[in-house]
């Protein structure tokens, strides 16, 4: 018979395997599209995606599991609103890794968009965190490509700077493209 005791122990040990990777952006990036289809993939394969889910507008937090095949590791996604903003530090010290995302369709919101990226990788919890920039929406007609965004965005000088490890990706949530190397980079990082 199992204490008490024993199966908290057990409970902490899951749990503590289980990093959490914060999924951040501005309204309308495609946070939660992006999570509807990585949790997809990591139970059906790229293969069956299927149309895209319809979304609303996160109003909170929207969580997530995934189990990674390759690693057999757990990684708990949690999407932050855009309208967030002002208290997403308040989830920073619980996370091991984070993804931030970007609409390369809309060019008013690049300016925001990337004082919020300065924001988080200032906060002192992530200073050593992986961070991963995605660049969402490139099948869209009117996108910028990924050279304009990363000079309107002065990416090197961010990677330059920054104390954490940053890793910078185009992808389509809406069509799937880009999705397995988000996956590949969930199943890179280490679990803090």
């Amino acid at each position: 018979m199992l204490s008490l005791a024993s199966l908290c122990s057990c409970w902490k040990t899951e749990m503590s395997s289980n990093g959490i990777c914060l999924i951040l952006g501005a309204t309308g990036v495609g946070k939660t599209l992006l999570l509807k289809r990585l949790q997809k993939l990591s139970l059906h394969g790229l293969g069956d995606l299927g149309p895209p889910p319809s979304t609303l507008p996160t109003v909170g937090t929207n969580l997530t599991d995934l189990t990674l095949k390759k690693k057999k590791k757990r990684v708990t996604l949690r999407e932050l609103g855009g309208c967030m903003g002002p208290i997403w530090p308040s989830y920073f010290k619980d996370c091991s890794s984070v993804i931030f995302m970007v609409d390369s369709a809309n060019i008013g919101q690049i300016s925001s968009s990337c004082i919020q990226l300065l924001s988080v990788l200032s906060a002192e919890p992530l200073h050593s965190v992986s961070v991963l920039i995605l660049f969402n929406k490139r099948d869209m007609p009117c996108t910028m490509s990924l050279i304009e965004m990363k000079s309107l965005f002065r990416i090197d000088d961010i990677i330059a700077s920054a104390t954490q490890p940053i890793t910078i990706l185009e992808l389509s949530a809406h069509s799937g493209e880009g999705l397995q190397e988000v996956l590949s980079w969930l199943e890179s990082i280490r679990v803090t």
